[in-house]
């Protein structure tokens, strides 16, 4: 793909732009959530710019058993880890109490040393009346996302922002439902892969991320 049709060069440049359009939230009770690890070098950016806090939100897919691509369910977490059901599934194909509960266990045990990894076993601030914009590098069917979403607003924020560089219309549309305000700089037609809208979309690994964790202050 030509260079010219790529509105990102990094996930620092998609920052930003998003955090161009987020400035009247500067000076506010904000705080800024990323999805690791695509979304902390984008949230970053916002959060340097808001002088907000930055935060790591951990959120993990529950897939079906015998179809373990296919979310029957995300843990999102928190005090305690919150489990939100994708209804629509559910519906055609439940899982059994005994096996969502198992799968529950397992995917809070990667939470926690993802978050002992990153956060050094810190329990995630209190978001209850705050602000809250949270960040990834963009969205493709939105499912992980959603599941942040719910799980947020169950916290009793006073505004939740999703902010996203891009995402196809049909995902934007259908997530507004959740949150207050969507900001989200390209929705291109047709939509192909998140990674397709950016010069440099390289896999972060931990180092990175607690790099980038650590220059905002």
């Amino acid at each position: 793909m030509p260079h010219e049709t790529l509105p990102f060069d990094t996930r620092e440049d998609a920052g930003r732009q998003l955090a161009a359009r987020l400035m009247s939230h500067r000076g506010r009770d904000v705080v800024v959530l990323a999805l690791p690890r695509g979304g902390v070098p984008v949230a970053a950016e916002i959060a340097r710019a808001l002088d907000a806090p930055l935060e790591l939100l951990f959120v993990r897919k529950i897939g079906l058993p015998w179809q373990p691509e296919l979310a029957y369910a995300a843990v999102v977490d928190g005090n305690p880890p919150e489990v939100v059901i994708n209804d629509e599934v559910a519906r055609i194909d439940p899982m059994s109490s005994t096996e969502l509960a198992s799968a529950k266990q397992r995917e809070v045990a990667e939470i926690e040393r993802r978050r002992e990894t990153y956060m050094h076993g810190r329990l995630p601030l209190d978001v209850t009346g705050r602000e809250v914009i949270l960040v990834d590098d963009g969205l493709a069917t939105g499912t992980t996302a959603k599941a942040a979403l719910m799980a947020l607003r169950r916290r009793a924020p006073s505004t939740l922002i999703l902010a996203v560089p891009v995402a196809p219309e049909d995902t934007v549309i259908e997530i507004r439902s959740l949150v207050d305000a969507v900001v989200c700089l390209a929705m291109p037609d047709p939509f192909v892969a998140i990674g397709m809208h950016y010069r440099d979309f390289h896999q972060l690994d931990d180092e990175e991320v607690l790099e980038i964790m650590s220059s905002v202050g």
